[in-house]
């Protein structure tokens, strides 16, 4: 399990980016993240690496509250 909050970039009023390391390259990767939408959950392929893992996150009051990565194994 991968837990880094390490750097949030506000897009526009929706979209937040956000960086952290793949649980695999350990590469700096991002995921934009829409704050409109309260849970979220999705698998995502890593941009570097191509391995996918899954995302989980919790927005409050348009502020992202949790974020979790975890790779998933083959």
């Amino acid at each position: 399990m991968v837990y880094e909050k390490v750097f949030r970039k506000n897009i526009n009023g929706m979209l937040e980016e956000h960086f952290f390391q793949c649980p695999y390259c350990w590469e700096q990767i991002s995921v934009l993240v829409d704050t409109s939408v309260q849970t979220q959950s999705y698998i995502e392929d890593c941009e570097v690496c191509c391995n996918p893992f899954r995302v989980q996150l919790a927005i409050e009051e348009r502020q992202l509250v949790y974020f979790e990565v975890n790779s998933i194994e083959q």
